[in-house]
C-alpha cells in the first residue's frame, strides 16, 4: 500500500574542517540535539548584504557542478552514516527539519556569511539543540559544514539526500499543488495512483499551496518532476481557451 511519509534525517559529525565523509561523522564529545521550534527567534541574525554578495555570486558552471558534486558527497556520506545507524528513516525527518530551517533568509544568511566567527555559528547550533529532537550525528553532520565552511551547501545537500533516500527505499516523490489544504485522505488516494502509475514500493508526498491554479490540483513525480497529472481548473480553461482560438464557431439559426 502506498505510504505517506515524512522523509526523516540523522548524523553525526567533528570539529575538524575536513571534508565529511561517512568515516568523519563521529560525534563531537558534547552531544549536541536541536530542534526548529518555532520559539527560536533570529534575532541575532542582522546581515549587511554587501557582505554576502561575493558568496551568492554564482563562480560560473564549473563551480555549479564542483559544488553539486561536493553536495552530492556530502549527502551520501550522511545516508550511509544513517544506514550504518539504522536510522535513515529518523534521519530523513530530520532533513526535512534542516529544510526548514534554513529555508528562512535570516538564518541562512547567518552561517554563510564568511564575516560571523565560527565559534559563534556552533553557538548557535548548540541553543538549536537544547530545544530539538535531532539526533546527535545531524547536530555533528552540521558542526562538519559550519567547520569547514560549506555550510552554504545545506540546501542543495538536502535535495541530494532526497534523491539518495529515494533510491534505497524505492520511494517514489509526488509533489501535490492545491489552492487549499488537500485532507489526509485525499492525498492517499493520490498516493495510491501514483504508486499503481510507477509500481515503486513507497510514495511520499509533498504538498505546496498554489492559488494560481483557481480548483483542482495538479501532481508531479517522476525524475525531477517530469510527469505530470493536472487535474486543476486553470488547466480545463486553458483547453477551454485553446478551443474557441482554434476551432470554427458554428451557429444554429
Amino acid at each position: 500500500m502506498a505510504a505517506l511519509q515524512h522523509t526523516p534525517i540523522s548524523l553525526q559529525s567533528k570539529t575538524t574542517a575536513s571534508p565529511p565523509l561517512s568515516s568523519a561523522l563521529t560525534p563531537r564529545t558534547t552531544t549536541l540535539a536541536f530542534s526548529f521550534s518555532s520559539t527560536f527567534s533570529p534575532i541575532h541574525l542582522k546581515l549587511s548584504a554587501s557582505t554576502l554578495t561575493a558568496r551568492r555570486t554564482g563562480s560560473g558552471s564549473l563551480g555549479a557542478r564542483m559544488n553539486a558534486s561536493a553536495a552530492a558527497s556530502y549527502a551520501s556520506a550522511l545516508a550511509d552514516v544513517a544506514k550504518s545507524n539504522n536510522t535513515l528513516e529518523t534521519t530523513s525527518g530530520d532533513v526535512e527539519k534542516i529544510e526548514k530551517f534554513f529555508g528562512e533568509p535570516s538564518v541562512f544568511d547567518f552561517f554563510i556569511n564568511p564575516t560571523i566567527d565560527l565559534e559563534k555559528k556552533r553557538q548557535v547550533l548548540d541553543d538549536i539543540a537544547k530545544s530539538s529532537a535531532l539526533q546527535p550525528h545531524t547536530i555533528n553532520f552540521l558542526n562538519i559544514l559550519v567547520d569547514a565552511r560549506r555550510i552554504d551547501l545545506i540546501k542543495e545537500i538536502v535535495k541530494e539526500f532526497e534523491v539518495v533516500y529515494n533510491k534505497i527505499t524505492d520511494t517514489e516523490l509526488a509533489i501535490v499543488s492545491s489552492v487549499v489544504k488537500l485532507e489526509s485522505q485525499h492525498l492517499a488516494q493520490i498516493a495510491k495512483q501514483v504508486q499503481k502509475l510507477t509500481g515503486a514500493k513507497n510514495v511520499r508526498i509533498k504538498t505546496e499551496i498554489d492559488p494560481s491554479l483557481v480548483a483542482g490540483f495538479t501532481v508531479r513525480y517522476g525524475q525531477s518532476g517530469s510527469k505530470l497529472i493536472d487535474l486543476s481548473v486553470k488547466k480545463q480553461l486553458e483547453e477551454i481557451a485553446a478551443e474557441l482560438d482554434l476551432g470554427d464557431i458554428k451557429l444554429n439559426l
